[in-house]
């Protein structure tokens, strides 16, 4: 092959990746935006919500965190069925019956509907996260995944910056507004959206390249050669469930989730202990951290892509996100500094969760990996519920916040080691083709 036919296959994959990206990426992000904004935004509801129905801080962490109850259980049954049923199917209705289920939290009015909901919306939404990934490898190969999952998975930060404002102005401006509250208001405003994108998605995506009308013959061609789906590690769900390695990353991501979702469902109430009463203020302020974590997702995706590296990339700031939460607590009752570790905390612990997402990808291809990208969604996301409900748990025990942040400190020392310790055997024939598309794609 001449340098010529080099260089024009080059500017032919840089082309089409080009246009892949803004036909996918935007859409998806969208839809996660509001997925995060749906899981999250009762972390502001109780700010009213509490108040106004009575709940204590136990209940509300539970209560915030039963989501993941409903959201496990179902979770390896729905990716199993996506090969089958397709993406776009899936992916539309979990979007609408998740959308009914988030604007339906305002009829909410005691303890056990407040679980009940939350608990369903756990359930509707089962699938989606892992399933974005399957989805994305089915398009994305191993130099481009990390870059596409920071991309799509912005959507967790972008939320919290759209949705820290968005929620506070809801509940400020129409607070008793046709006889209801304005955290009612705010899940009916913020779910009606996703009963639309779920409908879209039937018109919007394709399932996998080889049924993408836009996509020429030899366009689809060169996706099946990028993404090397017909030649990877290709393994049975069996033989997937089976491999201990798959269980190391499960307990590894528990452990990033942890104090991803204890952050999440906290971080208004953590601000507001700092002498901030003012709901619009607040909002401004929680929508800092997340600023912050795009930014350093959006670099570590492509820092782990460019050098091929993904172990230290999310291993290292997970450490460093552990020794930022302990560090808050000391900073307790100065608002600067207690923004600004907790900003630095949240955008470390984004970074590892972006980078960690690459590696099961890469590691199970083929239709096994919907549900072993799965398998390791549910393990590791029930740290989605024991984090909100440690937290809870620890401040009614103790009055104030110091040994919620050291509990969530702990665990992304224990997701260091574990990524850590979590090593694939090298493929040097591999390891020289992603070389040569890596210094392609940059």
């Amino acid at each position: 092959m001449t340098a010529i036919q080099t260089l024009k296959e080059s500017d032919a994959v840089r082309a089409l990746y080009n246009r892949l990206n803004w036909r996918l990426l935007p859409f998806l992000l969208a839809c996660y935006m509001f997925a995060y904004l749906d899981r999250v935004n009762v972390g502001f509801a109780k700010l009213q919500m509490q108040s106004d129905l009575g709940f204590s801080d136990a209940a509300y962490g539970v209560g915030a965190g039963i989501f993941f109850i409903g959201y496990v259980l179902f979770e390896l049954p729905s990716n199993l069925m996506l090969p089958k049923i397709g993406a776009r199917k899936t992916f539309s209705r979990i979007l609408v019956l998740w959308g009914l289920t988030s604007a339906s939290m305002l009829f909410v009015r005691n303890v056990p509907m407040f679980y009940a909901m939350r608990f369903l919306l756990g359930i509707f939404e089962a699938g989606f996260a892992p399933g974005m990934i399957y989805y994305l490898s089915r398009w994305y190969g191993p130099t481009r995944m990390a870059r596409a999952i920071a991309i799509v998975f912005l959507a967790g930060p972008l939320g919290g910056v759209v949705g820290g404002p968005l929620s506070a102005w809801l509940m400020s401006a129409l607070s008793g507004v046709y006889g209801l509250a304005g955290w009612q208001w705010m899940f009916l405003v913020e779910g009606l959206p996703c009963i639309v994108l779920g409908v879209l998605t039937l018109f919007v995506l394709s399932n996998r390249p080889a049924d993408a009308r836009w996509l020429s013959a030899d366009e689809k061609q060169l996706l099946e050669t990028e993404t090397g789906v017909s030649e990877a590690h290709n393994p049975s769900f069996k033989a997937v469930a089976r491999d201990p390695r798959v269980y190391m990353l499960a307990f590894a991501y528990f452990s990033i989730i942890f104090p991803i979702y204890a952050i999440s469902f906290w971080l208004p109430t953590l601000i507001k202990e700092q002498g901030v009463n003012d709901t619009l203020r607040l909002g401004w302020y929680v929508a800092i951290p997340y600023v912050a974590a795009g930014i350093g997702m959006y670099v570590a995706g492509r820092r782990s892509d460019r050098t091929g590296e993904r172990r230290y990339h999310c291993a290292v700031p997970a450490l460093v996100g552990a020794v930022l939460l302990v560090a808050a607590i000391f900073a307790q009752g100065n608002l600067i500094a207690t923004l600004a570790l907790l900003t630095a905390a949240t955008a470390t612990m984004w970074m590892a969760y972006t980078v960690f997402w690459a590696i099961p990808a890469e590691y199970i291809k083929g239709p096994a990996a919907a549900g072993g990208i799965a398998l390791i969604n549910t393990i590791g996301l029930s740290g989605g519920f024991w984090g909100p409900a440690a937290i809870g748990w620890a401040r009614a025990a103790t009055g104030n916040s110091h040994l919620a942040l050291l509990v969530m400190a702990i665990m992304p020392v224990i997701a260091c080691l574990l990524i850590l310790a979590n090593r694939q055997a090298r493929n040097p024939a591999r390891d020289t083709a992603d070389l040569a598309l890596r210094a392609e794609s940059n």
